[in-house]
């Protein structure tokens, strides 16, 4: 169970850029559940157990922050009702909920170029749009469809990871994933809508390419910044780096 003290946060895709970076720079602010395939986060997990080899009694500050690690296929059936039940038995809640994990596969020979777009367009959508649908119904009807009051006060809230192609069109193949994303902007207004009437609030996020064009950490913050905020319903377009944003910045709002 949590301690309550930290917010309790189930994170796909973690072994990826941005949740390996969520994972580093966060563990100690949150609970976290942490949903890989094959990379792990490079962070402490329940596989370790750290000692102070000239204290070995004392308390040592990484066993207290240590991210709970499931792996998971989530494209396969089942997989995301297996991972919602696992973190709800570990920690008793989910307050946060962000869908990062990703399918991408670009085109760069277009879409009419033998059958590679049309054999790539289920799992493009299954990953991308299907499987942030079932993560969020399945721990709506598991924990919080009749918890209004307590949703509420715990301010609690999904935060689909998107992509700026959802929006604009760009060369190189992305036909799919931008058609994939802008599935899952139009979904997470859906979703804000219906499950307002029970207190929890989903938003988008849908940066360019990081850490290319956007820092990583300016993504982080987005995410803490939907987490503490009151948005409902929006898709936020993260397009360039922003002169007073050092890479280094804290992700955690003042």
């Amino acid at each position: 169970m949590s301690s309550g003290e930290r917010r309790v946060c189930l994170l796909t895709g973690a072994g990826g850029l941005l949740g390996d970076a969520f994972c580093r720079r966060l563990y100690g602010a949150y609970d976290i559940v942490a949903v890989h395939r094959d990379r792990v986060p490079s962070v402490p997990s329940q596989h370790e157990w750290f000692v102070d080899p000239f204290a070995p009694e004392a308390a040592v500050p990484e066993n207290d922050s240590r991210v709970y690690l499931i792996k998971a296929d989530l494209d396969q059936p089942g997989e995301p009702e297996r991972v919602v039940d696992l973190a709800l038995a570990k920690f008793g809640r989910v307050d946060l909920l962000v869908n990062n994990a990703v399918y991408v596969r670009h085109h760069h020979n277009g879409l009419f170029d033998g059958d590679a777009a049309l054999d790539d367009f289920a799992p493009t959508f299954l990953m991308n749009v299907s499987v942030p649908l079932r993560l969020s119904v399945r721990l709506a009807q598991r924990s919080w469809l009749h918890t209004g009051s307590e949703n509420r006060a715990r301010n609690r809230n999904i935060v689909n990871v998107s992509s700026i192609a959802g929006t604009n069109v760009y060369p190189g193949g992305q036909a799919l994933y931008g058609a994939s994303k802008a599935a899952l902007d139009h979904l997470t207004r859906h979703i804000a809508a219906e499950f307002a009437e029970f207190g929890v609030r989903a938003n988008s996020i849908a940066p360019n390419a990081f850490p290319g064009i956007v820092p990583t950490d300016r993504v982080l913050r987005t995410i803490v910044e939907l987490d503490r905020g009151d948005a409902n319903g929006e898709v936020v377009l993260l397009d360039y780096e922003t002169e007073d944003e050092p890479a280094d910045r804290d992700p955690l709002p003042a």
